[in-house]
């Protein structure tokens, strides 16, 4: 055997892109940055459903975005430079103002007509940076819903790139029996039903989570969606006085691969039996000892699934058993985010059924 010509035989479960994506590009809000990373005097380029997003903040602290190629000869904006409130062109040094208008070229000559930026529609909620993106270039027909913040504290952020589709990690929030096997918690059920309602969707979980060196406590979650892009999880271990509130945003970047973001937060109550100033002396003194672990297993429970999301394909209709929770409705709710014309024509049909039928029967077989 000629040697050079040979590589290590592929094994293993093949990546989410390495096959054609089944679900398209959804529409909505799609997360771009944590507002910390958008500063004064820098541009950031980020990736958004195979096309780069430039973004950068004004002095007055709004930020925008635009696409990324001049419209004199196409150079891509994210080299070129902000000076004052003015983006500078890398290549012939046009300048475009907060409006996005040409204000002048690089030689002193005046701008040509019809040379302004394309603003993008942008919004900053709960510390991330988001942009909209709808697949006929309509504009917003509704906005993203703030959440509450947990403590006072600043926020510990984490950020991960992979193989698969978005919608899966918003289908994790409702998918309630993956919880007992995947990720160790005890018996699982639904506190509160399902609502969905809008854009927006609502569950309430009550489980069992065991904490190395103190026991068992029941655990309760509270799991919220606003778009198709967007969850925040909410937990508390009463038995200890702790809780933890994390916003997961996904970001579609190629037809088979996503950004996911993590902003967490964690408290320790104060211990009622104790005086108030040394409750506080206490809650501040366990929060130290345990924000670093607490962040670091967050992590590592929403890093548990990455395996899955990067492998997995879209099964539609699901064969749904009892106790998966309401993955039927929450197919049939996420419909909306995406074209009607392409999703029927990329879900693969179940034998006997149309494509769309196929769909329909997620809802059909809804086993809760």
């Amino acid at each position: 055997m000629r040697r050079g010509h040979t590589r290590a035989l592929t094994e293993g479960p093949s990546p989410a892109d390495a096959h054609g994506p089944v679900l398209p590009y959804p529409d909505g809000w799609f997360s771009m940055a944590f507002s910390s990373e958008v500063v004064p005097g820098a541009l950031l380029t980020r990736p958004l459903q195979g096309e780069d997003v430039v973004l950068y903040r004004l002095r007055n602290g709004e930020v925008r975005a635009v696409r990324p190629y001049c419209p004199h000869l196409g150079a891509h904006l994210g080299l070129g430079a902000l000076e004052s409130d003015e983006l500078l062109c890398p290549f012939h040094r046009f300048a475009f103002g907060p409006d996005g208008a040409c204000t002048r070229t690089g030689y002193g000559t005046p701008p040509p007509p019809s040379s302004d930026l394309t603003l993008l529609p942008v919004r900053e909620v709960d510390g991330a940076v988001f942009v909209w993106r709808h697949h006929d270039g309509r504009a917003p027909d509704w906005e993203l819903t703030p959440w509450h913040t947990l403590g006072t504290r600043a926020p510990r952020l984490a950020a991960w790139e992979m193989a698969g589709h978005s919608q899966d990690v918003v289908e994790n929030t409702v998918d309630i029996g993956h919880f007992t096997p995947l990720h160790g918690w005890g018996e699982s059920e639904v506190a509160e039903p399902a609502v969905f309602d809008g854009r927006s969707f609502r569950i309430s979980v009550r489980s069992e989570e065991r904490v190395p060196l103190l026991g068992a406590s029941p655990l309760e979650v509270t799991l919220e969606g606003n778009g198709i892009s967007r969850v925040h999880v909410c937990t508390a271990l009463p038995r200890f006085g702790v809780r933890t509130c994390a916003v997961y945003t996904t970001t579609m970047i190629a037809p088979a691969a996503f950004q996911l973001r993590q902003t967490s937060r964690f408290e320790v109550a104060e211990p009622a039996a104790l005086p108030a100033p040394l409750a506080r002396l206490v809650s501040g003194a366990a929060h130290r000892l345990l924000a670093g672990v607490m962040f670091r297993g967050n992590c590592a429970f929403v890093s548990q699934d990455f395996p899955v999301w990067a492998t997995k394909r879209y099964v539609s209709p699901p064969r749904l058993a009892r106790g998966d929770g309401p993955i039927g409705p929450f197919r049939h709710w996420a419909r909306q985010f995406y074209p009607a014309d392409r999703l029927r024509a990329q879900v693969p049909s179940a034998v006997g059924r149309g494509a769309a039928g196929a769909v329909d029967a997620e809802v059909e077989s809804g086993v809760t």
